[in-house]
């Protein structure tokens, strides 16, 4: 087992486990979750459960799709090989501190109609919300100083006239016009809307003909259209923004948020991001008790309609007969029959490896096996006692250390956030719970066949996470010493692939927009589906719930899709 030992006095502490389950003592609880035909002692290997639809993992694409599906009156049923839900976006709880292990971004979550993140309309189906902390800024240390960006329109003129000049100012401005008109375009079709065949002619082309002209208009035609399917970076240089302070500005929060720079990713997430940011009124939210709320959310939706979800149920292969996808075999022997439909969550690689090999065709086999990857996480969990910290202390924070290096650079760019800011609840009182990780930089191949109680790992580990310890000694101030931290934690891609289950420890697929595009929720193995950030729209917890939105829609027909959205007002 991979599991991580960090030695603080004289406790040691672990990431928690994945099955098989823990010995008692270790065991984290898992009470809150109902345990559906695989618990904690697996049924045996004779026994049979069946589903209409069975959903292999439960990250926010599987959860999202499986609600929905319940929501439709599917029979479905989520197996999850971890004791709790939420993938990459799963908490865990260590003397008193709640730790997210994912993401920690968010916006839009409260909003209702047609155009809010596609989040947001899921839980609204699912007739679920979450209440969330707002807040507007986030702490910035560049090469070119230190200080606090603000979102909204006009806040971040005033960093740029300081820290770029009156030319950088007058860029933005262009860019930002070109920006806001194009955004209401990009989100004129409601994500809940698409489905993976020729329905959707009816359930976005035709239902929302009027908006999508008038967008298509907007946009200028099929030749403003395109632009949105094409790299932002077009954008820039069509509008002659050349200010390297912009530029440099731009790509980093396109790699924080897609793993890649304004040349790869898609003009439409960035448009939507910007717009979200910059827009009269912007705020970001922070769900109460962090990501785990969206979690607990999703997982209340599937039971409220029916739907039930096994932890501690590793999938060992997706089983497929006479050619079609027929159900999932567990690890401990068990057979689960999906009468419709198996939905894989799992990355397009792990996806790979639950298939028999001679039912897969080599076109698509070969197409997995050489789509590029982004690279994979450095993580530093802390629980750390608030005195001494600085009162001012902002919930997230972004270094980067050399812009000449590129963002996408190792070692280059942390990470910091510190969500007991506006979650107090989520460290023991006077405390705080801090995440801090090196995004989609770090190098599979440093660390591939080490053993975890080897000295070369504990060794390699120090090395690479010391960028990360200075990170948030420049954040937390003098008053911080890692010494005096009453939880340390040091994740690797080793930890990321083992606790994640992630191939290589990979952010997901590296896929540059104008030379190759995302697969849809199909595959070439009849009744086997997929959602997550393997499948479009790809990476972001936006992107993820709108994949999983796809999967559920096309597995029902076109007058129950219709009736949903006419039940949510979209």
């Amino acid at each position: 087992m991979h599991t991580m030992n960090m030695m603080m006095g004289a406790a040691t502490f672990r990431y928690p486990a994945l099955a098989p389950p823990l010995v008692p003592s270790e065991r984290v609880s898992t009470a809150k979750w109902k345990v559906q035909v695989a618990s904690s002692s697996p049924p045996s290997s004779t026994a049979t459960a069946e589903a209409d639809v069975v959903v292999v993992g439960s990250g926010i694409g599987g959860l999202c799709c499986a609600g929905l599906l319940a929501r439709y009156e599917q029979d479905v049923l989520v197996v999850e090989s971890h004791d709790r839900p939420g993938g990459a976006a799963h908490s865990f709880d260590i003397k008193g501190y709640k730790f997210d292990s994912g993401p920690s971004v968010f916006s839009g979550l409260q909003s209702k109609g047609s155009q809010p993140n596609p989040l947001a309309q899921v839980l609204d189906a699912l007739g679920e919300s979450i209440p969330c902390a707002t807040y507007d800024s986030w702490d910035v240390y560049i090469p070119e100083g230190d200080f606090r960006f603000r979102v909204g329109p006009t806040e971040f003129l005033k960093d740029l006239e300081k820290y770029a000049g009156p030319n950088a100012v007058q860029e933005w401005k262009k860019l930002m016009d070109t920006i806001l008109p194009l955004s209401t375009a990009a989100m004129a079709l409601p994500a809940l809307s698409i489905r993976g065949d020729f329905g959707v002619l009816s359930t976005a082309a035709v239902r929302y003909a009027p908006s999508l002209i008038k967008s298509f208009v907007q946009m200028g035609g099929p030749f403003g259209a395109k632009r949105l399917s094409r790299p932002f970076s077009e954008i820039l240089d069509g509008l002659h923004i050349k200010d390297p302070f912009i530029r440099n500005w731009i790509d980093l929060w396109s790699f924080i948020f897609s793993g890649l720079k304004t040349n790869g990713v898609i003009s439409q997430e960035m448009v939507y991001m910007l717009a979200e940011w910059y827009k009269p009124g912007s705020c970001l939210e922070f769900p109460n008790h962090g990501s785990a709320a969206i979690v607990d959310a999703l997982v209340r939706g599937l039971e409220k309609f029916g739907g039930r979800i096994s932890l501690r149920s590793h999938v060992e292969k997706i089983v497929v007969e006479n050619g079609r996808a027929i159900g999932v075999k567990l690890r401990s022997g068990q057979f689960i029959r999906a009468k419709k439909a198996v939905v894989s969550n799992a990355s397009m690689w792990d996806t790979l490896r639950l298939l028999p090999k001679d039912v897969i065709p080599k076109s698509y086999s070969d197409k997995i096996k050489t789509t590029p990857q982004c690279e994979s996480f450095m993580h530093l969990h802390l629980g750390i006692d608030a005195e001494g910290i600085r009162d001012d202390l902002g919930i997230h924070h972004v270094v980067v250390n050399d812009w000449e290096r590129g963002v996408d650079a190792e070692q280059n760019v942390v990470l910091v956030s510190v969500p007991s800011v506006l979650s107090p609840d989520m460290a023991p009182p006077g405390k705080h719970v801090l995440h801090a990780y090196i995004p989609g930089t770090e190098p599979f191949e440093l660390w591939e066949g080490l053993e975890r109680t080897s000295p070369e790992y504990r060794k390699l580990k120090a090395e690479r996470s010391e960028v990360i310890w200075k990170a948030v000694e420049r954040v937390l101030g003098e008053g911080f010493r890692r010494e005096k931290c009453e939880v340390k934690l040091v994740g690797s891609p080793l930890t990321h692939r083992r606790f994640l289950r992630r191939h290589r420890g990979t952010f997901g697929p590296a896929l540059e927009a104008g030379k190759e595009s995302f697969p849809g929720s199909s595959t070439p193995i009849p009744q086997l589906f997929c959602c997550g950030d393997s499948t479009f729209p790809g990476i972001g917890i936006p992107a993820v719930a709108a994949s999983g939105a796809i999967a559920a829609n096309s597995l029902v027909s076109v007058s129950q899709h219709s009736q949903l959205l006419d039940a949510i007002g979209i």
